[in-house]
């Protein structure tokens, strides 16, 4: 097994190679926090940003923490994320990693 220091070292030069080599990266998808990232890159399986970001808004202003998602019965979030495709298995998924 690789010693921390090691891991640490040979992350910190990834990191430093991804950023020369992509100096302007950054994520499309609109989020304000870690859960709304979360949530955002669930729904992007096999779905474009724009489409996340146009549903995101509502579901991201009425829930905003990981006990919020939780609380959601699985047929409205799914009804809420529907346009993003593959709605059942994405709400599944959604209310588990908010538990």
């Amino acid at each position: 097994m690789e010693a921390l220091a090691a891991r640490k070292q040979r992350t910190g030069k990834i990191l430093r190679t991804l950023h020369k080599t992509f100096p302007d990266a950054r994520c499309m998808l609109a989020h304000e926090n870690p859960m709304q990232l979360l949530v955002a890159v669930i729904l992007s399986a096999q779905c474009t940003d724009a489409q996340v970001n146009k549903v995101t808004p509502a579901l991201f202003g009425k829930y905003a923490t990981p006990a919020d998602f939780a609380k959601i019965p699985p047929a409205t979030l799914e009804k809420k994320i529907y346009s993003t495709g593959f709605y059942r298995n994405k709400a599944k998924n959604i209310l588990a990693a908010a538990k």
